[in-house]
């Protein structure tokens, strides 16, 4: 599966170069809607609330009500996955608060789980340096993703994996790294991250990995049609 992303910042659709520098605007929602109308989910992350700066809560509440979406951003607590269930977002991401410094936050993804449910789950697992980074990817733990990704599997249904080092760069991305990922795991797992080519799309797509796309389309780099046509 091919998954368009609409990332949200001050009420805008933006693109940021690993997560800090932003590159690019976007349309507006309703256009952005339009333009990925032939997919089947669209990942919204509402970034002012990953790094605790607000929430874009009435765009993502407008994008869930108009799409299959799976929302992520600042998810904490049970309230705020709730909340975003409750705005008609598909599936739930928690990325920070999924980890401790040295391991999995089990108690929390138990609570999350059984209030959203599992299946709904998505643990966002993204690495820097070779090592798991959160708070808007402005912290590194003292984890790699290879060490985690099999003790996530009682809690969610799937695992967005982002390779911080490439994303936003157009560079490519780390093939490999996703390989062992998906040797690591039986959960459903998609790849973020530099995706960059129609290339990388099909051996993503050969691993039976999803991809999570957004500079590359936002730039024109990779074509919305041959995309769609790729399923």
């Amino acid at each position: 599966m091919i998954i368009p992303c609409i990332d949200l910042m001050g009420g805008k659709v933006v693109q940021l170069v690993q997560g800090r520098e932003k590159a690019l605007e976007g349309g507006t929602p309703r256009e952005m809607l339009d333009r990925f109308s032939a997919f089947p989910e669209i990942q919204v992350i509402d970034l002012d609330a990953a790094i605790g700066t607000g929430t874009n809560d009435d765009l993502v509440r407008y994008l869930a009500a108009h799409a299959v979406t799976r929302v992520g951003g600042g998810v904490r607590t049970v309230e705020r996955a709730e909340a975003l269930a409750g705005q008609g977002a598909r599936k739930i991401i928690v990325g920070t608060a999924a980890f401790y410094r040295d391991g999995v936050n089990a108690p929390l993804l138990e609570l999350l789980a059984r209030a959203v449910g599992r299946e709904k789950l998505i643990v966002a697992v993204d690495s820097k340096g070779g090592k798991i980074v959160v708070k808007g990817w402005r912290e590194s733990l003292d984890l790699t993703a290879e060490q985690v990704v099999g003790s996530l599997e009682p809690y969610c249904a799937g695992l967005l994996c982002t390779y911080v080092d490439k994303e936003g760069m157009m560079q490519g991305t780390d093939l490999d790294w996703f390989r062992r990922l998906r040797a690591a795991t039986h959960l459903e797992l998609t790849a973020a991250g530099g995706i960059t080519t129609l290339d990388d799309v099909r051996e993503l797509q050969r691993m039976n990995v999803h991809a999570a796309l957004g500079m590359a389309i936002y730039t024109g780099r990779l074509d919305l049609a041959e995309l769609a046509a790729l399923g």
